[in-house]
């Protein structure tokens, strides 16, 4: 499975993520269901914390220490659409 390129935020996500765990790692292949946290060995807690001031960056919100967890962080799915309820 492809990443839905109808999904800007979906899409925006999964380069934020690749530009965090760098392009030569699984990043390429990253799609809705793609598992993040403990699945991507690249994607450690310093990781994790880089990835989420690129997503603030990125998408102008600040996350909250409440969402950051298991589920939030569960697949690139699961991100982009806690993303896309910051948004609205």
């Amino acid at each position: 499975m492809t990443i839905d390129t109808t999904d800007a935020t979906l899409v925006s996500v999964a380069e934020a993520i690749t530009e965090v765990i760098g392009p030569d790692h699984s990043a390429g292949t990253l799609a809705a269901d793609t598992l993040l946290f403990g699945s991507l060995p690249e994607l450690d807690s310093l990781a994790l914390v880089e990835l989420i001031t690129v997503l603030e960056d990125r998408f102008a919100f600040e996350m909250d220490e409440d969402d950051i967890n298991a589920d939030v962080f569960e697949s690139v799915g699961s991100l982009a659409e806690h993303v896309r309820g910051q948004l609205s």
